[in-house]
């Protein structure tokens, strides 16, 4: 193959570097998309809309309660000494009960309830992250795949052109039969070495139809990523501050201690005002002599009435001091989840670094690859070099290629992984503009303040994409889509 030729190749259309208005979709389409449709996330929605519930679950025992017992009564057999008893009888009570005090326990468990809707939207953003960060991920993949394609098979194409250059010289008797066979050999390992990048990519897009909810088309070059942090000292003190797991780890060990005080507050006395009214009828089975028939009878009474526990057998205590482990464990936990916090942002910062210094070296190694290639060629030509050179020389260059690809997509993960352990990777961060954003306040608004005992909602609906009739994903790409191996990183500014 010519020197033009090869330059050629390696110059053509890069999957990393080409402009978004010439692909189909972006990065922004999928994040959208799964933010939509995506069944983790949906699910975590769901998730908070039940601990949303906790509130009025716990509002409810200090809300006034109204019962009522109707019943019937057919007496079979009569005392032998009762001269008057009815044959039957309906009874209908109803009875009314305004709680007044209950030892805090209502009051700490509302407390504890509307902690925990605060902890579970922390979750419910740390789930948005995660999601993200899987598309992300995914979303590279397709774009990593496709680049180690198009290498893999310039490669073959490559190592087709050597062959057949080879076969000639051998005719003419310039070569030798071991030359051809190298030259086959080598052939024969690209093409193997392409079906199995051709298998990546299939795998690659499945993994991003399960995550966005639809097949990926050509996808663009994802955009530069904004506020990176200049040190990972800089990045845990924004982690501290907004990490989702943090957070929520800080709101439940708030709401352990409520809990606490929920617990002791079983050996406090409960007041109560009640009423309550009886009607019985003997439906005309009671009569007393003189008198006729007994008519229906109404009874009504309404008081105060306490409750004050002298001895539980230490159950009270006992309660409490299972909350107060729990509340330990949770302050542990808490303080677990930091340290985690802490060593998932070094971790990712490092790792982003050394991405982005591993793209210098990697495009360093394929500029000198194309140098050595072309000199082995030329050294070739005159009989300095031999076939097997210039085959380890295309190796050497594909190898450096596959290496800076793969480099730009760890770069740009670390990246987003960077940012999300810095809870900067949710949807108010990357400004999707698809429509309103789920707002979790709106749900909690609805229902905190429900009493009404038959006011249900109706029966979910599954909101997320099915995939099934996704078709099975290829392994094609456009025929130009051998990615250069030059340029700068996607992984934003250091």
């Amino acid at each position: 193959m010519s020197k033009a030729a090869v330059q050629a190749a390696l110059l053509g259309a890069s999957l990393l570097t080409l402009p978004a208005a010439a692909r189909a979709d972006d990065l922004r389409d999928a994040l959208l998309n799964a933010y939509q449709t995506n069944p983790t996330l949906q699910a975590a929605r769901a998730n908070q809309r039940a601990t949303d519930e906790g509130v009025p679950i716990a509002k409810a025992p200090g809300l006034p309660s109204l019962n009522g017992t109707a019943t019937y009564t057919e007496y079979l057999k009569q005392s032998s000494v009762s001269f008057i008893a009815p044959k039957r009888n309906l009874d209908v009570q109803a009875q009314a009960t305004l709680p007044l005090y209950s030892g805090g326990a209502v009051k700490n468990s509302v407390r504890a309830a509307k902690t925990r809707v605060e902890a579970g939207r922390a979750d419910l953003r740390g789930s948005e992250s995660g999601v993200f960060s899987q598309v992300v991920a995914s979303y590279m993949d397709v774009i990593l795949q496709q680049a180690i394609v198009g290498l893999n098979r310039n490669n073959v194409n490559v190592l087709k052109v050597n062959l057949q250059a080879t076969s000639d010289r051998f005719e003419i008797g310039d070569l030798t039969r071991t030359d051809v066979a190298q030259s086959d050999s080598r052939l024969a390992i690209a093409r193997a070495g392409l079906r199995n990048a051709e298998a990546s990519l299939i795998g690659a897009r499945e993994t991003y139809l399960q995550v966005v909810g639809k097949p990926a088309k050509d996808l663009a070059p994802p955009p530069p990523l904004t506020g990176l942090p200049a040190t990972p000292d800089d990045a845990v003190q924004v982690a501290l501050d907004n990490n989702p797991d943090l957070l929520a780890a800080k709101q439940r060990s708030k709401a352990a201690g409520y809990d606490v005080k929920v617990a002791g507050s079983g050996r406090y006395p409960k007041i109560s005002l009640y009423t309550s009214g009886d009607y019985s009828n003997y439906l005309g089975s009671l009569s007393y002599p003189g008198v006729g028939t007994v008519p229906g009878q109404t009874t009504a009474q309404a008081g105060v009435r306490a409750t004050i526990p002298l001895f539980q057998g230490g159950l009270p205590a006992a309660q409490q001091r299972q909350a107060q482990a729990r509340e330990g464990a949770a302050l542990e936990q808490e303080i677990g989840v930091e340290r985690q916090v802490i060593a998932s942002v070094r971790s990712a910062f490092s790792s982003w670094r050394a991405a982005n210094d591993v793209i210098k070296m990697n495009e360093t190694a394929v500029s000198a690859a194309q140098l050595s290639l072309e000199g082995v060629r030329a050294e070739n030509s005159v009989g300095n070099r031999t076939i097997l050179d210039i085959l380890n020389a295309e190796q050497e260059l594909l190898n450096a290629q596959v290496q800076l690809v793969t480099a730009r997509r760890n770069a740009y993960v670390a990246g987003f992984n960077l940012l999300a352990a810095m809870g900067k990777a949710e949807a108010r961060d990357l400004g999707l503009d698809g429509g309103v954003l789920y707002d979790p306040q709106v749900n909690y608004d609805r229902v905190k303040g429900k009493i009404f005992d038959w006011d249900r909602d109706p029966d979910p609906i599954a909101k997320s994409t099915r995939t099934v009739d996704s078709p099975a994903q290829d392994a094609k790409i456009p025929a130009d889509s051998v990615p250069a191996t030059s340029g700068n990183s996607t992984g934003g500014q250091e």
